[in-house]
């Protein structure tokens, strides 16, 4: 039986995911927080699991290429730096980074790049989320996962058409460009919505999610499919083979 260990084990998604392997009989090899000590779990787990914080995240991931064992990175907010550590880590280990383990949320992004792939530059792209009054970071994690997916349709990089924000005289929108727009408030477990804007037509495609389990289910899913992996970079479309 495949064994998984969770990194930030009390937050609300680690909770979520202890409770999801249970219910599908999955074995949970142990669990850490801020200010444990990462590697025993990463010893004693054939896959681990982290939805902790940025700065976190680098030390569970040095764990995680210590003990050799493939990691499943759901933590948001990162930076350069920290998918500079995912390239180095995937050498070593199976490393599946996402924004969001939601199965329907992965479907998502296929669908907005082959939008973005099909319908012309004069189609403007803009990204609008809403999660609950506790998120920190914004724009979301699956919102910026939908600007790559939007971007790499275009065969562009969101970091060179991103606009995060407008406010007062900004001027004319930029053609090309994929803006994004966020909202916090309630207890939102996460809307998104991607609008291609044409003259005289939209097509909105979006995801709505209702429960939280949803990405618990996910990331056990994708843990259980990372363990026995080779080493390398992987994403939640290559977990539903697409």
């Amino acid at each position: 039986m495949t064994s998984i260990g969770i990194y930030g084990s009390n937050g609300r998604m680690g909770r979520a995911i202890a409770t999801i392997a249970a219910a599908e009989g999955v074995a949970i090899a142990g669990g850490g927080d801020a200010g444990s000590d990462p590697l025993p779990i990463a010893q004693a787990a054939d896959v681990l699991v982290d939805f902790s914080t940025p700065a976190a995240m680098e030390a569970h991931l040095a764990a995680a290429v210590a003990a050799r064992t493939p990691i499943v990175i759901g933590t948001t907010g990162l930076f350069g730096t920290h998918h500079a550590l995912l390239e180095q880590a995937a050498v070593v280990i199976p490393v599946l980074q996402t924004g969001n383990t939601s199965l329907g949320v992965t479907l998502l992004g296929v669908l907005v790049r082959e939008a973005a792939a099909r319908l012309g530059a004069d189609w403007d792209i803009e990204i609008a989320e809403m999660h609950h009054r506790h998120k920190v970071d914004a724009p979301s994690g699956t919102a910026l996962l939908l600007g790559e997916a939007a971007a790499a349709g275009r065969d562009t990089r969101l970091a060179e058409v991103r606009v995060d924000s407008r406010a007062g005289l900004v001027g004319a929108r930029s053609e090309g460009t994929i803006g994004f727009a966020s909202l916090r408030g309630g207890s939102v477990v996460g809307d998104h919505m991607v609008v291609f804007a044409g003259e005289g037509e939209r097509v909105e495609i979006g995801h709505r999610a209702e429960d939280r389990t949803i990405f618990a289910r996910g990331a056990v899913k994708a843990a259980l499919w990372l363990a026995g992996r080779a080493p390398g970079r992987y994403a939640m479309a290559d977990v539903l083979g697409l």
